[in-house]
Parts: structure tokens; C-alpha cells; sequence
């Protein structure tokens, strides 16, 4: 197994983020984990923007020999 670098632990975060802050909302509509510590910001869309590239770079790593 190939060693992991700091781009894959990154991409790994962002998309366990992610995947957290879904599962808030799904549990409670009014609970978004990004836009209660980063408020409806330029901060915020960049992390939901990392977050989907996160996600994208996860695919291409899950998916490469």
C-alpha cells in the first residue's frame, strides 16, 4: 500500500467535513456545521468549493493502481 501524502490526509478531512455537515442537515435542516462557524460567507463557499474538489481528488485516488 502506497504511502499516503499531505494532499490525500487533506482531501480526506475536507471530505469527512463533508460528510459530517450532510449528515447534520439530514438530521436537522436548521443545522449546517460550515455556516455556523464560518456564518454565510466568502469562507464558507470556499470551503464547500474544497470540499467538492476534496471529493473529486477522493475519487481519483480511490480509483488509481
Amino acid at each position: 500500500m502506497a504511502e499516503k501524502s499531505t494532499l490525500d490526509w487533506i482531501a480526506l478531512v475536507l471530505v469527512v467535513i463533508g460528510g459530517l455537515n450532510w449528515g447534520l442537515f439530514g438530521i436537522s435542516q436548521d443545522l449546517n456545521l460550515v455556516a455556523l462557524i464560518f456564518g454565510y460567507s466568502i469562507i464558507a463557499r470556499i470551503v464547500y468549493i474544497l470540499v467538492g474538489l476534496s471529493a473529486l481528488y477522493i475519487i481519483y485516488y480511490a480509483t488509481k493502481k
